[in-house]
């Protein structure tokens, strides 16, 4: 934009409509340009002035003429058609076209500042050690990595000192509020850079922090709220009162509810009301929606926290120096109690005041409970639940990221590879726990907690049954995706791997799920100087993501060597045919497994408190009124329909392959 000095005639008709200036020579306008829609306006320093005038429709809907009317504006440039009205103070700020600020006491900078950027938070351990820099282009998965690879002092050397060049290019004395943005009727804010269609209204003080938005996916920050060095993301909303300090918001999270953040890392998705974080690794999809629930050094995802959840990370010796781990998929209960260390295996309950630290890590699936102040699990009992493939089912659904370009790498399989080596390991485990135990044993204590005895046979079924389901999974998709199965020996080649060297251990990385074989040659090439840019690092984790599907099938090949003594590469008609029939059963023992334990929520005591002033008659009328029947249950009517597509998928298949010559 091309800018001239204002005439004479034009300071003229300024100071006639209450503006002033010490010394108009530093106000410089586009041309045209006119003074009718620029009243009482204070001017100090350089400012120049786009065009004004036009007129200009607000996110509310609201039709204004653009212009800038009883404010201070010092040192800052204004672009086309933006509308100031009552900002107290508006200083050292590039404001784009088509703004909206209204009814704000100061928007400033007073110092060079990096936005929130480079900024250091202490996550996951409250008494340091695993601080994070966050910056607007962190992601989910490269945290992970500076939290949890501190061992290697080296790597996160380089990894921050990508991170420090990145924050000095952002470093600025000057802040920008982006194309359609608007803040209104709000308190202080101060060092805050605010990216395109961002929405600031009511909010109470704002200071050293980025707000990135964007028109696909807008951030809005509403009443009441307080934040202090912080990282809004594209697609956020943070609310009703919240507090943030020192902490990153991701893409599509949302707090709010007079939730109270400090020191924490809130991935996609991840929703947080009424309660309190600190020090937390908020993992994609971590929910926390109730008060009285404390959230603190711990690290989530996929995660659900029930009403007063609470955890312990100091024991009042050295300091709050614990901190505890929650895998994938994770719940607890209302009130439920954790000590800090702990490590909770994926898809796991837990209940209960826990007294004890212990590491479930390798028994997924599992009920954690206490019985007389002990702590006690029951492993693969939360497979067949209705809630574990319901979370299943509606992560994928609820992603509210709108972003094109979406930071966090998150893979959304039930069943990960992840997820089958940790079942894997829980059979042997169980397997070895139980030829140990003597018979009059009740219990076992297994990593800090006990398990009964009876049970480590027991529920072994059901990490078997996850197995096969697994192993089954793969394999009809592999089969599915053939374009015509002419032959054994065509099928065979298709089955063949990439790759035939020795499987090795999977790793979720706050989300996606990684070999890793592949994630250390990333943090080599990191360490060597091959990848030497933010930019690198980031695209080396996509790559990693994309290649998830050719890994897991080599992988998978690979298993069904060493569990099943197969060879993908010389399996036989039979063999194929026994594995499809044992997917096709396992999966259909499991629906029908969970369809029962959906039923129970249909049952007779489900309808306790329906029918308040009538016989049991209007009580089932009462109840089917608000709840409906089981057999019209869309939850239901999809888990029996997807007992029709296995043993469809099954029969099909079964057919082609019956009768294929070598």
């Amino acid at each position: 934009m091309n800018f001239r000095p204002l005439k004479s005639s034009e300071i003229a008709a300024l100071e006639n409509q209450g503006c002033f200036s010490s010394d108009w020579s530093k106000i410089e306008v586009s041309d045209p340009f006119s003074t009718h829609a620029v009243h009482h306006v204070r001017f100090s320093g350089v400012v120049r002035l786009g065009s004004l005038g036009g007129a200009m429709e607000t996110k509310a809907g609201e039709t204004l003429t653009s212009g800038l009317y009883y404010s201070k504006i010092e040192n800052c440039e204004i672009g086309n058609d933006v509308f100031i009205d009552h900002v107290h103070l508006l200083k050292n700020y590039r404001i784009m076209d088509r703004v909206v600020l209204e009814n704000v006491d100061s928007i400033s900078v007073n110092a060079s500042s990096s936005f929130g950027n480079g900024y250091e938070i202490e996550v996951l351990n409250e008494g340091g050690g695993r601080e994070v820099k966050m910056f607007d282009r962190l992601s989910a998965q490269l945290a992970y990595i500076l939290v949890s690879y501190r061992h290697d002092s080296a790597l996160i050397a380089s990894i921050n000192q990508m991170i420090d060049q990145h924050v000095k290019e952002k470093t600025s004395e000057t802040a920008c509020i982006e194309t359609g943005a608007e803040i209104i009727n709000s308190g202080i804010i101060s060092e805050v850079n605010v990216g395109a269609y961002a929405s600031i209204r009511g909010a109470a003080h704002l200071k050293n922090g980025t707000i990135v938005s964007n028109e696909h996916a807008p951030v809005f920050v509403g009443d009441n709220v307080i934040a202090k060095n912080f990282i809004f993301h594209s697609g956020s909303k943070v609310d009703g009162g919240a507090l943030v300090d020192k902490s990153f918001v991701g893409q599509g999270v949302e707090i709010g509810k007079q939730f109270s953040a400090e020191n924490s890392l809130f991935f996609a998705n991840s929703e947080a009301f009424h309660g309190e974080a600190v020090s937390v690794f908020a993992g994609p999809y971590t929910v926390s929606h109730h008060k009285s629930s404390l959230l603190i050094a711990g690290m989530y995802s996929f995660y659900n926290a029930g009403s007063g959840t609470n955890q312990s990370n100091h024991m009042y010796k050295l300091g709050p120096v614990h901190q505890g781990i929650m895998e994938r998929g994770s719940k607890t209960g209302s009130f439920a109690y954790l000590l800090w260390p702990c490590r909770i295996g994926a898809y796991s309950v837990v209940m209960g005041k826990n007294l004890a630290s212990f590491d479930t890590s390798e028994l997924p699936f599992s009920y954690i409970t206490v019985e007389q102040e002990k702590s006690m699990l029951t492993p693969g009992m939360n497979l067949f639940t209705v809630g574990t493939r319901r979370d299943s089912e509606k992560w994928p659904k609820r992603d509210k990221r709108k972003d094109p370009e979406k930071l966090d790498l998150i893979n959304f399989d039930f069943l990960s590879p992840y997820i089958i080596q940790k079942v894997v390991r829980s059979l042997d485990v169980l397997l070895e726990l139980y030829e140990k135990a003597a018979k009059k044993q009740e219990s076992v204590f297994y990593k800090g907690i006990r398990i009964k005895r009876l049970m480590l046979k027991s529920t072994r079924k059901y990490y078997e049954m996850a197995l096969h389901i697994f192993l089954g999974n793969q394999l009809l998709a592999r089969l599915e995706d053939m374009q015509e199965i002419s032959s054994m020996n065509t099928l065979r080649k298709a089955l063949s791997p990439v790759s035939h060297e020795k499987a090795g251990m999977w790793l979720d990385l706050a989300g996606m799920v990684a070999t890793e074989t592949a994630v250390q040659d990333l943090l080599t090439d990191i360490g060597s100087g091959s990848i030497g840019t933010l930019e690198e690092l980031l695209s080396g984790l996509q790559q990693i993501h994309s290649s998830y599907d050719c890994e897991v099938w080599d992988w998978t090949a690979a298993l069904l060597a060493e569990r099943l003594d197969i060879d993908v590469e010389k399996i036989s008609a039979e063999q194929l045919l026994d594995l499809i029939t044992l997917w096709e059963k396992e999966t259909i023992k499991l629906d029908k497994m969970i369809l029962m334990d959906a039923s129970k929520e249909f049952d007779e005591s489900s309808r306790i408190g329906f029918g308040i002033d009538g016989d049991e008659a209007i009580r089932n009328k009462d109840f089917e009124a608000v709840r409906g029947v089981a057999e019209e249950n869309k939850f239901i009517i999809a888990i029996k329909e997807e007992i029709t597509q296995t043993e469809k998928r099954a029969a099909e298949l079964i057919k082609k392959i019956q009768g294929l010559q070598d």
